[in-house]
């Protein structure tokens, strides 16, 4: 067992939940033969794993080697015991950071995925859902230099009020003087989440937000819907990129990469040197590379086994390389090649080496796909 560094360089916080995957061994056929009221069916062995932006993205950040702490919210119960077990297997100060609530209840998803068949959540927000900005720690923040908080569309108290408590807590990390970073989740339009204002919701955030890492999806949903629910794949060129980062550099952002999935990733930064150098403790040095940018990568060739957790693997490969000092371009591939290597093992962050491996298979050559379009 690792033993984690006492100081660590990136905080990952927000969501957070535990997965129980029935393995549905030897089962073939529709949904529909399996889920008949009354019937008893064998799926075999379970497997429990971790799920959510602190697991996926803060797991894949030690896993390369920067020293990380995680603050995610769990409940005083057997689920949230078996979330501390699992981050405790990877390193037992991982675990140490974790906010356990009595009062709350862990948050758990049923994952229903036979072969074949497209996977079903039964989902219970549980703990996320009252996450709020006094529940960081903010002692355990000195020293750190990033601060990184994924999916507040899935945590009722930092969506409601238009975003008023997630704009608190990071206006709170900014005042300490650390890096922020924010990631999103696609809200479902069905729910309290996919209903609200959320240009609003991004007005009122995005101000404390110095790095912003959403999916072109997730900001598609969120300020142009229509477009979204008509054609999403008419929306994917480089005028709209560029017209949809430059809205979000307008609501106060200092960097907007957007997760393209198999596309690669995309990049736009504000001309604005006085916003640049508000960053905080990770900007980077040479400061002046990353004035009003745009740059795009494909995804690397891969033998692609599973996408679970790829979006957040990949925005740990760009907070390490970011870390690193390394320039935008560099920052960019490295981010790509940690979402391949993620995509090449079933699970979230099992697939995830070393840095210096990571390096190695750029430097030799690692290929990667054609562009989808010129920036």
């Amino acid at each position: 067992m690792k033993t984690a560094q006492t100081q660590a360089e990136i905080i990952v916080a927000g969501h957070i939940c535990l997965d129980a995957i029935p393995t549905f061994e030897g089962h073939t056929g529709d949904l529909n033969s399996l889920l008949v009221p009354g019937k008893l069916v064998n799926v075999g062995k379970v497997i429990l794993s971790t799920g959510g932006c602190v697991a996926n993205t803060g797991l894949a950040l030690h896993r390369l080697g920067i020293p990380t702490r995680l603050m995610g919210k769990v409940g005083a119960d057997q689920f949230g015991e078996s979330i501390l077990d699992i981050l405790r297997q990877q390193d037992e100060a991982l675990a140490n950071g974790m906010i356990v609530d009595p009062d709350s209840e862990t948050s758990y998803s049923i994952v229903i995925s036979p072969p074949g068949i497209d996977r079903i959540f039964f989902h219970n927000p549980g703990a996320n859902d009252t996450f709020q900005a006094s529940d960081i720690r903010f002692k355990q923040l000195r020293g750190a230099r990033y601060l990184h908080f994924g999916y507040p569309p899935l945590m009722q108290r930092m969506y409601t009020h238009h975003g008023s408590e997630m704009a608190a807590l990071l206006e709170r990390v900014k005042a300490t003087g650390l890096t922020t970073s924010l990631d999103l989740a696609q809200p479902d339009p069905e729910t309290a989440s996919g209903k609200i204002d959320w240009p609003r919701w991004l007005t009122t955030v995005l101000p404390h937000v110095d790095i912003f890492l959403p999916s072109f999806d997730e900001i598609l949903y969120m300020l142009k819907r229509p477009q979204f629910e008509a054609n999403r794949q008419d929306c994917l060129n480089p005028n709209k990129l560029a017209y949809l980062a430059d809205k979000l550099l307008e609501m106060g952002a200092a960097i907007v990469v957007f997760k393209l999935g198999d596309k690669g990733l995309y990049l736009k930064s504000t001309p604005d040197m006085v916003r640049l150098e508000a960053i905080g403790a990770g900007q980077p040095a040479d400061l002046k590379a990353w004035q009003g940018i745009t740059a795009y990568t494909p995804c690397f060739k891969c033998n692609v086994v599973g996408t679970t957790g790829a979006g957040d693997c990949t925005i740990a490969g760009f907070l390490a390389a970011i870390s690193k000092d390394l320039p935008p371009k560099d920052v960019m591939t490295y981010a790509v090649a940690v979402g391949g290597f993620n995509v090449e093992s079933a699970d979230a962050t099992s697939g995830i080496p070393s840095w210096d491996i990571v390096k190695t298979r750029i430097q030799k050559g690692w290929e990667k796909q054609s562009p989808a379009f010129q920036v």
